[in-house]
């Protein structure tokens, strides 16, 4: 440890510690834990892939992934779409909009807040009785009637994609702003020159090479996407028997599902094979984006 190169392992020795404890290890235990039938007491007993056949087998778990997969449609449309929107409203050099850094904080700003704040924020706005929202639509005649926006089946899911993608076309808009700053603006001057019209700079320019940026929010998407739990956790509460976390809720998610099993049935075995189940779905669906997304390269 006198060399000077060997000395700087040192350096970095705490922070290998505590990702091998915090990060290596609790995935490595899961996986085995999936293998065995464990109540989170005693000693696990291994049972082989009985609880991934169980996880196959489970109707359940199918209609929480369904559940997971609509809600996470409906958002990254409307949270791509306008981010898009917005992205060629700012790029466009015919507009030339300034304060853009202002508008970014403040399209960012839903991103910071917590997602406690943000339930306990919109469950408030829209309670069907007393909520913000339904006066509102009463007052103009949109409505005749309140609206259970969070205890209706129809409507309780894309409550909730509404929210997730309220939340974070900022962080996408960010993103994709910085992406088409990269790009040199001698392109979008010689399309004008050209005669390009908006939708044609837009897509035969800035689209194509706006593929990285797009392929990192389609992957990171998905993840956070399919490992939804947090507002749909929050907002079912109080929300009426049709959309509660039971078992075929309109708004329980893979992870709810997961936590049901692992931290209240304390069916640590099987909760972990759902788990793992996730991760491979999540893998699999990874793969296509970058096959579909990625592409070649010119």
């Amino acid at each position: 440890m006198k060399n000077r190169n060997n000395a700087a392992y040192l350096f970095v020795l705490p922070f290998i510690i505590v990702f091998f404890i915090f990060n290596v290890y609790p995935v490595l235990r899961t996986l085995f834990l999936s293998f065995t039938e464990y109540k989170g007491y005693g000693d696990p007993a291994f049972i082989g892939i009985e609880n991934y056949k169980r996880v196959v087998g489970d109707k359940f778990f199918w209609r929480a992934l369904g559940n997971t997969i609509k809600m996470w449609s409906l958002n990254i449309v409307l949270q791509l779409g306008l981010a898009f929107l917005l992205t060629m409203v700012f790029s466009d050099i015919k507009y030339k909009i300034t304060g853009l850094p202002v508008f970014r904080a403040v399209y960012y700003l839903p991103n910071l807040i917590a997602a406690t704040s943000v339930a306990f924020l919109f469950k408030t706005l829209l309670d069907w009785k007393y909520g913000t929202f339904n006066q509102i639509l009463l007052a103009v005649g949109v409505i005749d009637q309140q609206v259970n926006w969070l205890g209706d089946t129809k409507t309780a899911w894309a409550v909730i994609s509404v929210i997730q993608a309220w939340m974070w076309f900022g962080n996408s808009f960010i993103m994709l702003m910085a992406g088409v700053q990269g790009i040199p603006t001698d392109y979008f001057e010689a399309a004008a020159i050209d005669g390009a019209g908006r939708w044609t700079t837009f897509g035969k320019i800035t689209l194509p090479l706006l593929r990285p940026i797009l392929l990192y929010i389609a992957v990171t998407s998905l993840i956070g996407g399919l490992q939804l739990f947090d507002l749909p956790f929050l907002m079912s509460g109080a929300s009426g028997p049709s959309t509660q976390g039971a078992p075929g809720g309109t708004l329980q998610t893979v992870v709810m599902y997961l936590y049901k099993f692992g931290f209240e049935t304390h069916q640590v075995g099987f909760a972990s094979a759902i788990a793992y189940t996730l991760f491979i779905i999540i893998l699999i669906v990874s793969v296509m984006e970058f096959k579909f997304i990625g592409g070649k390269e010119e």
